[in-house]
């Protein structure tokens, strides 16, 4: 049986940035394993589809600390302003880099770009084996050790094994770790838009008595669009014709970018809050979307994870004994408790407050939006989440 210092389970963003973490911070003497059931450079790996998502300052920041940014760099595009506004009402909020004393709000990457960089990455680093394609089938812990049995029939044991694998986990159901669900009823269409003016690095937050309609800046004059709809229309707006989809986001999303001209591939997916309490159990964490899928209004979800992950990776090098020790693995969830919780209140309420069109909340909404615009102290705790600096 192979033995290492951690196994990580799930070689998506989340899983392959906690590993590239913790060698940088300990100067590559743990030996890691990633076991991911998708390779990288396979068009159907779910981790690293055509999605893009938005960086925020302060994940930035840590991808620096951890030596990566500069090669994600090159293919990010920079978030100058971000525009807030409420459909057909008044509410209207406004926040620009130069205001903040920033060079970007955040950065908007396409996963496949950044799963090729990391797989690049990984692949030249002497002690992260990555294990693909394999699958988690059976784990067993004791004391000292977890030993994980492969689909392949493969053994290896662990100091430490940490799941990164997704919204619906297979370590954390084999572990027997309760998660909580709530159905916000939507579903996320996602595509790619190109219209007539350029969007100068402006990404645009549009609520809908339907839903909320995101539009992120990308390379090339395009946009990346998270449009949040009931599932029946949702289903009916996925697969109209291009004119007729392109007609309907405009009349819904408006004309502050001109006409939009061209539309890409469409895809959806569900949009369900899946929340884990307890993130530890005996020699084993949970990182990203496994222990924590979110809302995208506001852009928070990958932002939090990436939390996660810089703060295990820090916690097993101040550790600097057994990565997989109860007294490491216990100051990593009171030190993730407040972000988490916080993180997912507010996701949850903006949801709440800005999808439907209820007189009471659309009135106290659009004062909220205005005050944010015009008084800095009402903008500064939305801010800071934005921004990604938030304690961790």
């Amino acid at each position: 049986m192979d033995k290492f210092d951690i196994v990580i389970a799930g070689g998506a963003m989340a899983g392959m940035t906690l590993a590239l973490a913790i060698q940088h911070r300990c100067q590559t003497s743990l030996s890691i394993a990633i076991v991911e059931p998708f390779e990288t450079n396979h068009q159907a790996h779910p981790g690293f589809d055509s999605r893009s998502i938005a960086l925020s300052y302060g994940t930035v920041q840590l991808l620096k600390n951890f030596d990566l940014w500069q090669d994600i760099a090159p293919v990010a595009t920079p978030i100058n302003d971000i525009h807030v506004s409420d459909r057909s009402h008044l509410g209207i909020t406004e926040i620009s880099a130069a205001e903040v004393g920033v060079l970007a709000l955040g950065y908007v990457v396409e996963l496949a770009d950044v799963g090729r960089i990391f797989a690049q990455k990984i692949a030249q680093s002497a002690n992260i084996e990555l294990i693909c394609p394999d699958s988690v089938a059976d784990i067993e812990r004791s004391q000292d050790e977890v030993t994980i049995r492969l689909q392949s029939g493969r053994q290896i044991g662990s100091s430490l094994l940490v799941a990164a694998d997704g919204a619906v986990s297979t370590c954390c159901e084999k572990i027997g770790l309760e998660m909580h669900e709530h159905d916000f009823e939507q579903v996320a269409v996602i595509s790619n838009v190109v219209t007539d003016k350029p969007h100068q690095g402006r990404a645009y937050e549009r609520f809908t008595e339907q839903g909320p309609i995101a539009l992120l800046p990308m390379s090339e004059g395009r946009m990346s669009l998270v449009w949040c709809l009931p599932p029946e229309q949702a289903k009916a707006v996925k697969s109209m014709p291009d004119e007729q989809f392109i007609e309907h986001l405009q009349q819904r999303f408006g004309w502050r970018l001109g006409k939009i001209e061209k539309v890409g591939q469409r895809a959806s997916y569900p949009l369900i809050l899946r929340y884990r309490p307890q993130n530890i159990s005996h020699r084993f964490a949970i990182v990203g979307n496994a222990a924590q899928t979110l809302h995208p209004i506001a852009g928070q979800g990958f932002n939090l994870g990436i939390r996660d992950v810089a703060s295990l990776a820090q916690e097993i090098a101040d550790s600097q004994g057994d990565p997989g020790s109860y007294v490491m693995l216990n100051r990593f969830r009171l030190r993730r408790e407040q972000d988490r919780q916080a993180t997912i209140t507010l996701t949850s309420a903006l949801v709440h407050v800005f999808s439907n069109d209820y007189l009471s909340l659309r009135i106290g909404r659009n004062l909220g939006l205005m005050a944010m615009n015009g008084i800095s102290a009402v903008k500064a705790p939305l801010l800071q989440r934005t921004l990604g600096l938030v304690e961790r």
